[in-house]
């Protein structure tokens, strides 16, 4: 695996992501941001972001699965969400862990939340992007 996944010591321990990634592949993917949009085009989860954040992780898997890649490859993930707020945390989990069952892996990985004013589209509430290391 070209991924290997940590918490150091002297560092918090979070629940919900790791701290460091260290990536040792010849291939390195950067994946566009990913939003909640169906293979057509189509919005899912108007207003929801938890269905938001599921669909724009799976797309996410979509476009590793097409270079032969999986989440265990992914070194860093960087989370966009519109007009972000602490109280729009539980919903942003619940979707990521609705997308870690769907997709039966381990979503933790090192990550950055921002907040941000507006995404492409008035519709989006939430951008997923990812860089992944392959073998």
């Amino acid at each position: 695996m070209p991924v290997q996944l940590l918490n150091p010591e002297g560092l918090p321990r979070p629940e919900h992501y790791v701290q460091v990634a260290v990536a040792t592949g010849s291939r390195t993917v950067h994946l566009s941001g990913q939003v909640a949009r169906d293979a057509d085009g189509n919005p899912v989860g108007p207003g929801d972001l938890a269905a938001q954040v599921a669909q724009a992780y799976s797309n996410v898997a979509t476009a590793l699965a097409a270079v032969g890649g999986t989440f265990d490859d992914v070194a860093k993930v960087t989370v966009y969400v519109v007009d972000w707020t602490p109280e729009k945390l539980a919903d942003l989990g619940a979707g990521v862990a609705r997308a870690a069952e769907r997709l039966g892996v381990d979503l933790r990985k090192p990550i950055t939340l921002l907040g941000v004013a507006a995404l492409g589209e008035p519709d989006l509430l939430v951008e997923v992007e990812a860089v992944a290391v392959l073998a």
